[in-house]
């Protein structure tokens, strides 16, 4: 059993319901960020968490809290939700989307059915084939004005979001961790959002240290969605020792890039803590490694 995860759940489970102050530690106040923004009364706030819990990964508890959203009393939560779950391609999520599948709502149905055909579950392709015969009426069951607002938010802003997609397909190889392609999806679909924002998810999978140390500046550029922006690339570069350059963006004005902080926190904690597991509490044998090149 991974105890060091096991630990580190019991206390975010703790936690949850706590007010983040300035007295708890940053882990503490990321999960009370994303745990606050699930509840919020805003129906955006509740869709920017779910979002950024699409950077966690399936791991307790926050696979069940995104689950839970599914039954959201709002469209948008409910279809970003879908988009995360489908971002993890976890098998326990094909359940809750086949729950989602008979909403009363058309366009979380729908998105729903989509998902599943994604994932190669059949029921999801018969929802599909029902539409296009016909035996479900378009009319009055899928064409409805926020049918159309939601396809068109899944369009906009269609090539760099298109472009943004294929970039980060393949960006997150640690098992289990989504590639957060609803948070980008959060980002870019924002009105507001500039290029330099959009620049920076683009660089997201560049190894090359200048790229990092342009992300790590533009954590304090004056536009909020260049912080969110880099607080999502950061988070995909699996660099526990990135960790404390988002611990300052707990504390933003702005809750877009503060979840995506709490998110990117959080996602660089477990990938600490696995790598810990695996090693057996033990730093990776680079020491070895050094001691082999000294011997003549």
């Amino acid at each position: 059993m991974r105890t060091t995860l096991l630990t580190l759940l019991f206390f975010l489970a703790a936690v949850a319901q706590t007010p983040p102050a300035a007295s708890h530690t940053p882990t503490e106040r990321a999960y009370a960020y994303l745990s606050a923004g699930l509840q919020d009364r805003n129906p955006d706030t509740r869709k920017q968490a779910v979002q950024a819990l699409g950077l966690i990964g399936p791991r307790e508890p926050f696979i069940t809290q995104l689950e839970g959203m599914l039954d959201d009393k709002d469209v948008e939560v409910k279809l970003a939700t879908i988009t995360s779950l489908l971002d993890l391609k976890n098998p326990r999520t094909v359940p809750a989307l086949r729950k989602a599948m008979v909403s009363e709502v058309p366009e979380v149905s729908f998105a729903a059915a989509k998902a599943l055909w994604a994932l190669k579950a059949t029921d999801g392709r018969d929802t599909l084939l029902a539409i296009l015969a016909g035996n479900m009426k378009p009319s009055s069951e899928f064409i409805t004005k926020q049918m159309r607002d939601s396809v068109r938010m899944l369009h906009t802003p269609h090539t760099l979001f298109i472009f943004a997609m294929k970039q980060s397909a393949g960006i997150a190889p640690v098992p289990g961790l989504g590639e957060g392609i609803s948070s980008v999806q959060g980002i870019l679909s924002d009105p507001g959002v500039s290029g330099r924002a959009a620049t920076a998810l683009l660089l997201a999978p560049d190894k090359d240290p200048m790229v990092l140390a342009a992300l790590i500046d533009a954590l304090t550029d004056k536009d909020a969605s260049v912080r969110a922006a880099a607080a999502h690339a950061i988070a995909l570069r699996n660099d526990p020792a990135l960790e404390d350059k988002l611990v300052p963006l707990l504390d933003d004005p702005k809750q877009a890039v503060r979840l995506r902080a709490s998110a990117g926190y959080l996602r660089l904690e477990l990938v600490k803590a696995e790598a810990k597991e695996q090693t057996g509490g033990k730093k990776p044998a680079k020491s070895a490694k050094k001691t082999v090149t000294k011997t003549p």
